[in-house]
């Protein structure tokens, strides 16, 4: 039988009526694909449409428009990029908020002089949309509040107490990313049973990220235990919570982390959401003691701070364009061209 990506009712799995079925969905879903959707999570819809309608503005601009949206200093995770695929056909475009504006707005937030460093890289805010640096915030609390309800329930449902994972402190989130994928319509030819990527697998290294998806066609999809590919429904008003490498650690590999991609379809654009949630970066990642037996682990500790710090290099090694890595080190925007047919 197909593994299935089960809908879960947030607010009655949270409560003490929760039905058996329904905590056993969400079990075998965390262990076996790392992937759920939820409804009743506590994020208003008004909010959800109202920062996807500024932000399908910004992104319905013409090309000239939002290239001037561009990180200034080629930063890989602020403001608008193009992805275009080896054909420069353009397969996704990004628009990225980093989690602070400045240093200074960091350390204000209570991140030391190190970790603020982070955030010396400013955010891209479009004149077009000035409403939109307030949505965003708004939108960005409310998800992790659905991370942290996710991560009450999964205690839940490994029998530990609710606060072994750890939540206090400042929870930090690599990048808050939008991603528009186009309607795909050159004909590759050749095999027609070869799904064309818009998102290559993967699995996310954050704790939970807590995504909202919209458009015409389920393009997303999530591996199962068997391997097959799950297309993740696209139900009005859910989230998907995908679960991350560190849950995965934390569990001792007891809690499978969601690995997923996105293909084409569909006769629209596609829209997607994600918040990344991890802890504080001074945490360190291990196997947590209600986890570990006798036999120890074989997942060695890291502290987050040292992931973090050397994200952007450690992208730029495994994805960036040449161009695109002179454009960082040089400190000045980067816009991928794209094929002119």
């Amino acid at each position: 039988m197909t593994a299935q990506i089960p809908l879960i009712d947030l607010e009655l799995a949270l409560s003490d009526d929760a039905p058996p079925e329904l905590l056993d969905a969400a079990r075998e879903a965390a262990e076996q694909i790392g992937i759920i959707q939820v409804t009743n999570h506590g994020v208003p819809d008004e909010l959800i449409d109202g920062f996807h309608d500024s932000i399908g503005r910004v992104l319905a601009l013409p090309r000239a428009d939002k290239a001037e949206l561009a990180s200034p200093t080629g930063h890989p995770y602020r403001g608008w990029r193009q992805w275009p695929d080896d054909f420069g056909r353009l397969e996704l475009e990004r628009f990225i908020i980093g989690q602070f504006g400045s240093v200074e707005e960091a350390k204000a937030a209570g991140l030391s002089d190190e970790h603020a460093q982070l955030y010396a890289h400013p955010n891209v805010w479009p004149p077009q949309e000035p409403g939109l640096k307030d949505l965003a915030a708004r939108y960005h609390d409310a998800s992790v509040g659905v991370a942290e309800k996710v991560l009450t329930l999964y205690a839940r449902l490994l029998g530990v107490p609710v606060g072994t994972f750890p939540t206090s402190g400042r929870p930090y989130y690599t990048s808050f990313v939008v991603n528009d994928y186009p309607t795909w319509t050159y004909d590759d030819g050749g095999d027609t049973d070869q799904d064309k990527l818009l998102l290559l697998e993967h699995a996310d290294g954050s704790a939970l990220t807590v995504l909202h998806q919209r458009g015409d066609y389920a393009g997303l999809q999530g591996r199962g235990p068997d391997g097959e590919w799950i297309p993740v429904p696209i139900v009005p008003g859910a989230l998907q919570v995908f679960s991350g490498h560190i849950l995965t650690k934390w569990t001792n590999g007891r809690l499978s982390a969601g690995t997923h991609r996105v293909v084409a379809g569909g006769s629209v654009t596609r829209r997607s959401t994600g918040v990344f949630w991890h802890p504080s970066l001074d945490t360190v990642i291990e196997p947590l003691a209600p986890f570990v037996g006798p036999e120890g682990s074989d997942y060695e500790p890291v502290l987050l701070w040292d992931q973090a710090k050397r994200q952007v290099e450690e992208y730029l090694e495994v994805f960036g364009r040449p161009d695109q890595v002179a454009a960082w080190r040089e400190g000045r925007p980067y816009v991928a061209e794209l094929a002119e047919t």
